[in-house]
């Protein structure tokens, strides 16, 4: 993978309420990542801070970067589900949206059974992820990618984010659909109800925002965001993802993250 990060020189106008500290913008860095010959592998759990067998697969997914090896091309994504919300304890990480995208890749898997926890593994649904995830990835990352991904986040003024990616493939009837997602890691929270009360539980590549999928066109594809980041979230803690889903199926085309870049995108 062919990282670049370089520091960019901030001038910043007076910081909007709702925006990291002027301190965190002015030492703010531009992250440059582009995806290599190797298919990365997108691991993306389904979870729930509801879920009491969720805790055991959060901490494997938190750890799956030494886990598989320093030589794997793992992107991982933990995506907090809603429909765990009526038992109790309301997870604030949970999005309707990731409730639809599990629904959909088990839908064009001709799979009918949602659940916590539930990992999919470019695009695949992977049950023994106890057992299998090293060498799911190893499979994943043995393939050539058929497609290459550039993604830069840079910093803005007023507590922005600005996030740029683009997708190519070789050839122009490559079918697919490009996706960006900022995630945040060190995310403590106490669970006060529900099957996990009491618990203090930590999250790494928690979703927080999802954008796309913008479709390829001639087998190319840029999307392009200023997100304004809220106060809740930790710039130093985000990392961006970008992928490419196959247009007629689940699997995952490429993936690549901003996780090399030393601290982080902001």
């Amino acid at each position: 993978m062919d990282i670049k990060c370089r520091l960019a020189i901030l001038l910043l106008p007076a910081l909007a309420a709702a925006g990291p500290s002027a301190a965190q913008l002015a030492a703010g860095r531009r992250c440059d990542v582009n995806s290599g010959a190797r298919t990365a592998a997108l691991v993306e759990l389904y979870s729930s801070e509801g879920c009491s067998s969720c805790p055991p697969a959060d901490r494997r997914l938190n750890a799956l970067r030494q886990q598989a090896g320093a030589d794997s091309l793992v992107v991982p994504l933990a995506l907090h589900v809603t429909y765990w919300d009526q038992n109790g304890w309301a997870d604030p990480l949970a999005q309707p949206q990731f409730d639809a995208r599990q629904a959909e890749l088990l839908r064009r898997q001709r799979r009918h059974t949602a659940y916590t926890p539930q990992f999919f593994v470019g695009g695949m649904e992977l049950r023994d992820w106890q057992a299998q995830l090293p060498a799911a990835i190893g499979r994943i990352n043995a393939t050539a990618a058929p497609v290459t991904i550039g993604l830069s986040a840079m910093p803005g003024p007023g507590g922005k984010l600005l996030l740029q990616a683009d997708a190519s493939a070789p050839d122009a009837h490559t079918g697919g659909q490009l996706y960006v997602a900022v995630s945040e890691s060190a995310i403590v929270s106490t669970v006060l109800r529900g099957e996990n009360r009491g618990a203090t539980l930590r999250h790494d590549a928690a979703v927080r925002l999802w954008l796309g999928p913008l479709a390829l066109v001639q087998g190319r594809a840029r999307l392009r965001r200023e997100v304004q980041l809220p106060a809740s979230w930790r710039p130093e803690n985000l990392q961006i993802v970008a992928f490419v889903q196959r247009a007629d199926s689940s699997a995952i085309l490429q993936a690549v993250s901003t996780a090399s870049c030393a601290k982080g995108v902001m």
